[in-house]
């Protein structure tokens, strides 16, 4: 058998090489290009919540709050604006580290993983109903994983902190407001 018989036979390694070492750079453009699409909004960034964190907090508020918002539609959205609103400023107060872990929290609950695995809401969170997301918070709160109790602890907190520091909501805690000294 001649060289030019044996090289006809057998395809060159040159070739092979090339589709191997081309569809291998693909692959990696596309993950990385891939996971640069699919990465989440950041949650908090510049003193302000991303629009995927509003929803959340304003699900949050719905479910958290629920018994103590009006029952009246616009004053129902009224009350969950001006949560948004105490949020944002008690946010900002926060220091720097305090920041970042809550706007970890909040992109990851921004995910349909985060918020199926970590709060056990299965919807959308502007879809979810009050009884869904109670009930995912409430798995939250009774976890063995001191994650998604310590996270179930900050929501809760943040949200009744934010909404009953306005003097509009004391009344439903029959708190008459701070004494005249």
């Amino acid at each position: 058998m001649t060289s030019t018989e044996t090289a006809q036979k057998t395809p060159p390694l040159t070739t092979r090489r090339t589709w191997l070492k081309g569809g291998l750079a693909s692959a990696v453009v596309l993950t990385v290009g891939g996971a640069w699409l699919a990465r989440p909004p950041v949650a908090w960034e510049g003193g302000q919540f991303s629009a995927s964190a509003q929803a959340i907090w304003h699900a949050l508020g719905r479910a958290l709050l629920d018994g103590t918002l009006p029952t009246e539609a616009t004053a129902q959205t009224q009350a969950l604006a001006g949560l948004l609103d105490r949020l944002t400023a008690a946010v900002a107060a926060l220091p720097p580290h305090a920041q970042a872990e809550l706007s970890q929290l909040l992109t990851l609950l921004g995910t349909s993983v985060g918020r199926r695995g970590l709060a056990g809401v299965d919807s959308e969170w502007s879809q979810a109903s009050v009884a869904e997301i109670q009930a995912g918070l409430q798995a939250m709160r009774s976890s063995r994983l001191a994650l998604r109790q310590q996270a179930y602890v900050a929501l809760h907190d943040l949200v009744g902190a934010a909404y009953f520091s306005h003097p509009s909501t004391w009344k439903v805690l029959d708190y008459p407001g701070p004494m005249d000294l």
